[in-house]
């Protein structure tokens, strides 16, 4: 199974001079404002006590310490007084700190889940040639990855980054204050730091949008192996399946490792530029101590307040990666929320009688530029009408189907129910009264009776009554809890055909006035056929119902049947009639009998071809 990753481009990079981008980003904080603002006052209690202690031990060490003039007893005094100042501060310091990361841990958790909710949301909403267009794996890592980036930008770096620069002037304010020659001499070295700072953000950058691309890469390799994993065992491609992911898997590991190298060798540097500094004021200050022009204790306390100035300067690169791998993320979820569905949802009209009339006028529709799938469709049905549509593969009998539920709008033409138009009924309302069964039956991971309801109101007596009319009495009866066995991801647990009338009774809980069976036949026993050609022969009745046929036995009694070749209507009449015409109907007929001749027929139906 071959992956094409086309589609994957290198993630952009967030420019932090976006004012929209960041008034968008600070809306989204607006709600949790309160609590951010005592973020920052508990911020303000946290560097108040920090650089409270380096000042304290210059107190200790020269008032007291080397105070050679006070007597033991009151140096002792004073050296407890500070101690006692000392732990007060340590201890304040912490529950500052402690309640500042749980109050924008709260705020941050709060925001995500708003953002996330409203992201899923918003996306649910969007057509279908949106999610043909975008991979799953993509818009999984929006949903999970960007958002972690949000989160982490909201709670560990935006306060932080004010904190650092508080801090940061605080200490210079200070550091001139104490002794300007050696605060001058520090200042020599910081535009070193500076350079290397902004070299290593352009190679951090670099390596961290590649690793973020090989991420989605991964989801969506991930994802689309583990839907198909049936295909996947059936044609032995496990072993392939497995290189083509270690070949992914090692690209994310390079450029994983490329990443810690930049930062293993970005670091040690800071740490060496600051040591020297460090050094370099130890040299310099211890001289002049010794010369007497500066005490021990103020040397101490400069040493002590240097690292704390050093501290956020080697963090400041890291945390802007950080800032701007979340502005990009910002920039794609605004974007996700920015993008309009293609399917209007502007019509709000409910019939309180819908009758069923469908009409299709002169309707055109194009899944790409310049490739029509339907050409100037035209279709009457009336109300309680049993039609079949038949044809070749591709002349476009599914997508009559999508262009009813409005999951595509066509290009031309248009598409009426009861004489009125498509689009100006309530989207939810038309589709929700509109029944599909699909050959392909989607299932949850939860029981049989979660999975029969799946969003229907329906009490327990009309539940009892559509598991016997949908012929899943005989199914329910074999599983060990009855409607509450569990059945399986994608209900393994249950064979094609029980899928297929389980699907039946759900739409039937719904109690549709129009009804779609999409090839709901197919792939199925001949014993469970008629048990779904008896539930369908009771759910069709009194409804309109449009039958997109495989087998005969489907269509044989539909009063009219539609044939199409390259989304045009090529032949249309009853069963009898069409086949004596010994057009193309009955030539697909021909085709699929001499099919099945040639081969086993596990039903001993002949099926129509699709």
């Amino acid at each position: 199974m071959q992956h094409n990753y086309g589609y994957f481009e290198e993630d952009k990079l967030g420019n932090l001079g976006d004012t929209a981008l960041w008034g968008r980003i600070l809306k989204q904080v607006r709600p949790q404002l309160r609590n951010i603002i005592l973020a920052v006052i508990l911020s303000l209690v946290v560097i108040a006590a920090n650089l409270t202690l380096p000042w304290l031990v210059r107190l200790a060490i020269d008032k007291y310490i080397m105070a050679a003039h006070i007597s033991a007893e009151a140096r002792l005094r004073g050296l407890e007084d500070i101690a006692l100042i000392f732990i007060v501060m340590v201890i304040g310091g912490f529950a500052a700190n402690f309640f500042q990361v749980t109050v924008l841990e709260y705020s941050g958790q709060h925001i995500m889940h708003g953002l996330r909710q409203r992201l899923l949301a918003h996306l649910l909403s969007l057509d279908v040639t949106f999610f043909n267009n975008n991979p799953v794996g993509k818009l999984v890592t929006r949903l999970t990855n960007d958002i972690q980036n949000l989160h982490e930008m909201f709670t560990s770096v935006i306060t932080t980054i004010f904190n650092d620069i508080l801090q940061l002037s605080a200490i210079l304010v200070i550091l001139f204050y104490m002794n300007r020659h050696l605060a001058l001499l520090m200042c020599a070295l910081l535009p070193l730091i500076i350079i290397h700072s902004l070299s290593f953000s352009r190679l951090a950058r670099k390596a961290f949008r590649k690793i973020r691309t090989q991420l989605a890469i991964i989801n969506s390799f991930m994802q689309e192996s583990l839907t198909g994993i049936s295909l996947i065992q059936h044609f032995l491609r496990e072993a392939d399946t497995e290189k083509q992911f270690r070949r992914q898997n090692r690209i994310f590991q390079r450029q994983t490792m490329y990443q810690i190298k930049i930062f293993g060798v970005f670091l040690p540097i800071i740490e060496i530029i600051s040591t020297l500094s460090i050094a370099l004021i130890v040299w310099i200050g211890g001289r002049e101590v010794m010369k007497g022009t500066t005490t021990i204790g103020e040397l101490a306390a400069f040493l002590s307040y240097m690292r704390l100035f050093f501290k956020p300067i080697r963090e400041v690169a890291q945390k802007y990666s950080i800032v701007q791998s979340a502005m990009a993320s910002a920039e794609r979820i605004f974007e996700l929320l920015d993008r309009q569905p293609a399917i209007s949802t502007a019509g709000n009209l409910r019939l309180p009688n819908l009758r069923g009339a469908i009409r299709f006028a002169g309707v055109s529709l194009a899944y790409k530029q310049d490739e029509p799938i339907i050409s100037d469709f035209n279709l009457n049905i009336v109300p309680g009408e049993q039609l079949a549509i038949v044809g070749p593969t591709g002349a476009g009998k599914t997508s009559i189907v999508n262009l009813l539920e409005r999951l595509y709008e066509p290009r031309k033409g248009e598409i009426f129910i009861d004489d009125h138009p498509l689009a100006d009924f309530n989207l939810a309302w038309l589709r929700d009264r509109i029944g599909l069964v699909m050959q392909d039956v989607l299932l949850m991971p939860a029981s049989l009776r979660d999975n029969l309801i799946f969003g229907s109101s329906a009490d327990e007596e009309r539940l009892r009554a559509v598991v016997r009319d949908s012929q899943l009495e005989l199914v329910v009866r074999e599983l060990p809890q009855g409607l509450d066995t569990m059945v399986g991801e994608g209900g393994w647990q249950l064979s094609q055909g029980q899928k297929q009338l389980l699907a039946l009774g759900r739409v039937m809980l719904r109690d549709p006035r129009i009804l779609i069976l999409d090839e709901a036949t197919a792939n199925i026993d001949s014993i469970t056929e008629a048990l779904l050609e008896k539930a369908v022969s009771h759910t069709i009745r009194n409804r309109t119902s449009i039958v997109i046929a495989h087998r005969l036995s489907t269509i044989r009694n539909a009063q009219r049947i539609v044939v199409l070749s390259r989304g045009r209507i090529r032949e249309e009449g009853s069963y009898d009639e069409l086949l004596e015409r010994g057009g193309l109907f009955a030539r697909l007929i021909e085709l699929q009998e001499a099919r099945e001749q040639s081969r086993p027929a596990p039903s001993g139906n002949t099926a129509l071809s699709v």
